[in-house]
């Protein structure tokens, strides 16, 4: 008779994360593996029935998801971060954002389907791969996504990885191309937003110039509010963001309906390229909003 194989241990596929580990555990580890955020408490009764499913499940995928435990008497803030009313909460983590979630406790076979939804398939295991090689070599990456696109024409992890790297090498149209594409669905990804608002200051960049030239031009002409314009756009394209953020503030509040307008649509490709929360953009778009 022949024995059934033993099921991995769970204990190398489950990881406790606070507040303090949460971004190292949760979030750079999702960037290669699905995360499972297992939010309870040592009161919770229906936590001590989902917990054990969850760390069985966690040892017989074998590696394909990691299970991170998330005590939210000890971690109120990483909780709140993931608006936790009650509990058990579990959210499933892929690549930095929460792909899906449930609440309370669920028949194995319900949260099996659950985890089978949150793993990646072979055309998103190839455009993460793809994403991984962009700057070291980027031939390599754009062959791993057509690969990801032979099996999933519509994968927009790839269109998105391949709109990123056109976009890189200056290859405007391109990278053009492939967000039109992305937007003719009616929304774009976070990614592709970014992509987006860069592709429109590069655009506008090429009719500015160089950040040294615009400056030559508007020192011979320093009332130009056009030449300012173009400055800022230079300034933006070369990530020089303070400096364009002030100077397309200033021309917002000269000369709103006009020059200034094209400014603020610069200081918003701004905004969407910086990090949530970002000093600059918290304070821009406070002036701005006094200003309007």
């Amino acid at each position: 008779m022949s024995e059934t194989p033993a099921i991995p241990s769970s204990s190398h596929y489950v990881i406790e994360a606070t507040s303090e580990t949460f971004a190292r555990e949760v979030i750079e580890r999702s960037s290669t593996v699905p995360v499972v955020v297992d939010f309870w408490a040592p009161w919770c009764g229906p936590c001590r029935t989902l917990s054990p499913i969850l760390e069985r499940l966690a040892g017989e995928y074998g590696g394909k998801f990691l299970l991170a435990k998330v005590n939210s008497d000890q971690n109120p803030d990483v909780a709140g971060q993931f608006g936790v009313r009650s509990i058990p909460a579990v959210f499933g983590v892929w690549d930095g954002a929460v792909a899906d979630a449930f609440v309370g406790v669920q028949p194995e076979s319900v949260i099996r389907t659950w985890i089978n939804r949150l793993l990646p398939t072979e055309a998103e295991s190839l455009a993460q791969v793809a994403r991984r090689l962009e700057s070291s070599d980027p031939r390599a990456a754009e062959a791993k996504y057509g690969q990801a696109l032979a099996l999933q024409i519509d994968l927009p992890q790839a269109q998105i990885g391949l709109a990123r790297i056109a976009l890189a090498e200056g290859q405007i149209e391109d990278a053009a191309a492939r967000l039109a594409a992305l937007e003719r669905r009616g929304f774009l990804e976070p990614e592709a937003e970014r992509l987006k608002a860069a592709l429109m200051l590069q655009t506008q960049a090429q009719g500015a110039g160089s950040v040294d030239s615009a400056r030559a031009l508007l020192a011979a002409h320093p009332d130009d509010l056009k030449l300012k314009l173009a400055l800022a756009e230079a300034l933006a394209a070369a990530g020089q963001y303070a400096d364009a953020l002030a100077l397309c503030l200033g021309l917002v509040e000269r000369d709103r309906k006009g020059v200034g307008e094209q400014a603020r649509q610069v200081m918003v490709a701004i905004f969407q390229l910086l990090p949530p929360g970002d000093e600059l953009v918290t304070e821009y778009q406070r002036q701005l909003s006094l200003v309007l």
